[in-house]
């Protein structure tokens, strides 16, 4: 596996794959580990977990020049996520025991009855290349403490990312086999899946990946939790303090490069406030900071490959021949590497790319609404399901109009984001299944109930 430099396109490092013989060793590993650490105390587990928030700080440097050489995150925000991954490490260090706390019931006199919480095995996780740490520490944190053990199918356009994290868990005192790493290809999935050892899966990914683990799953009885696209609506009212909607709206699409489901990507904007928000909009677009992405002043790095900028751009160059108009932006830059600009799209039709397809990059589309009754039904205008972003002076409207949105996490002037303490996922084609928070730690395990008489 190569991992390639996007903003130079110098190939970084190459890495042996692992073998068919790897793969099953490593499922061996597995299984014994699991029958052992199921049986290790949760405040032990709990401890480990926090020594590996305290190897992720030890070393968020080193991490986050990773990310930014395998994938193109600017530096600053490289860090962002390290430290992300330690405070989801902190967190179910210090809270997992209470999530997990045995549930009673009612129950006839002598009787005692309650709901535990017992792991269930290997679980596989198939993560992407966008957020290399946070979404593999967004399942190992949870999933590993409850007493699963974890193995990694990571991007393979990240191979060292994929290793660097085993070794934090190694580094942390974690006994072998209770997490690791494979280093193949998309192919190999289905096998791993229907191995009888691994006994649940995750994947956050595309809409085509999802569906071809969720059908192996599937067929195999094997629980999934999926966190597949978005084309997150950020709603703008008549009331809406438009000078923060416009900067933090920047930021929620272009953060990251615009590589993020949860990036906000559909404009719906009241009439009333409609041009001057897109004129305030635009310019705080214009002012990110592009470029080479190990500059801690760099807002917006590169696309995470050339061919996903042909692909974003193919969206784009079909949504202006349908009848979009370009703001800013728009076109490849033209200097060395996968750079796009942060692009703003107007007057955009419906059906086009940019209309109903998820964008995976840093390209607005900015819609026109005459009412809220009007701005909730173009944001459930979708497929998708993830997230949404309301806009409004009035808390209560906020509230009211974020519920009639059909999304997985909705946020009243704020934008969308993951956050330890609170469940999140989607509905529709964006998934389903929580993460994160104590919805999050019991997707894989057996909910038993013990009766005692």
């Amino acid at each position: 596996m190569d991992a390639v430099n996007p903003a130079t396109g110098e190939r970084i490092a190459t890495y042996e794959a692992d073998s068919q013989a790897d793969v099953e060793a490593a499922l061996a590993r597995a299984d014994d580990a699991f029958e052992a650490w199921r049986e290790r105390p949760l405040r032990e587990r709990e401890e480990l977990l926090a020594v590996a928030g305290d190897v992720l700080r030890e070393n968020e440097r080193e991490y986050a020049r990773l990310m930014t050489e395998e994938m193109g995150k600017p530096i600053s925000q490289a860090v962002s996520e390290v430290e992300k991954c330690a405070w989801v490490c902190d967190h179910y260090a210090e809270h997992a025991s209470a999530y997990l706390q045995p549930e009673g019931h009612p129950s006839p006199p002598g009787a005692d009855v309650q709901t535990v919480y017992e792991p269930l095995g290997p679980v596989l996780a198939v993560m992407p290349w966008n957020f290399p740490f946070w979404q593999v520490f967004r399942f190992a944190a949870p999933y590993l403490t409850a007493g699963n053990v974890g193995l990694l199918k990571h991007a393979s356009n990240v191979p060292g990312c994929a290793r660097a994290i085993a070794d934090v868990f190694e580094e942390a005192g974690y006994p072998d086999g209770v997490f690791q790493t494979l280093l193949v290809g998309s192919d190999a999935v289905d096998d791993v899946l229907a191995d009888d050892r691994v006994r649940a899966a995750t994947l956050t990914g595309s809409g085509p990946a999802g569906r071809a683990v969720a059908s192996t799953a599937g067929q195999e009885l094997k629980k999934t939790v999926l966190e597949l696209g978005g084309s997150d609506p950020f709603v703008v009212l008549d009331d809406a303090d438009l000078d923060e909607a416009a900067e933090t709206g920047a930021w929620a699409r272009n953060l990251n490069g615009g590589q993020s489901c949860i990036a906000a990507k559909r404009f719906v904007v009241h009439a009333d406030v409609y041009d001057e928000f897109v004129e305030r909009f635009v310019d705080e677009v214009d002012s990110l900071t592009v470029g080479d992405p190990t500059d801690e002043e760099t807002e917006v790095g590169p696309q995470a490959s050339a061919d996903l900028l042909a692909d974003l751009h193919e969206q784009v160059r079909a949504s202006v021949e349908a009848g979009a108009t370009v703001l800013t932006g728009g076109e490849p830059m033209d200097r060395e590497g996968a750079f796009y600009p942060p692009t703003v799209l107007a007057d955009v039709p419906e059906g086009c790319p940019a209309d109903s397809e998820e964008l995976f990059g840093p390209v607005a589309a900015v819609f026109e609404v005459d009412d809220e009754a009007e701005a909730v039904e173009k944001a459930n205008d979708t497929a998708f399901g993830l997230g949404a972003s309301v806009w409004t002076a009035d808390r209560e409207r906020g509230r009211r109009v974020a519920r009639d949105i059909d999304a997985g996490c909705t946020y009243v002037n704020q934008l969308v984001k993951s956050d330890p303490r609170v469940p999140f996922g989607g509905v529709g084609v964006s998934g389903y299944g929580r993460e994160l928070s104590e919805p999050g730690i019991k997707e894989f395990v057996n909910r038993k109930t013990l009766w005692v008489e």
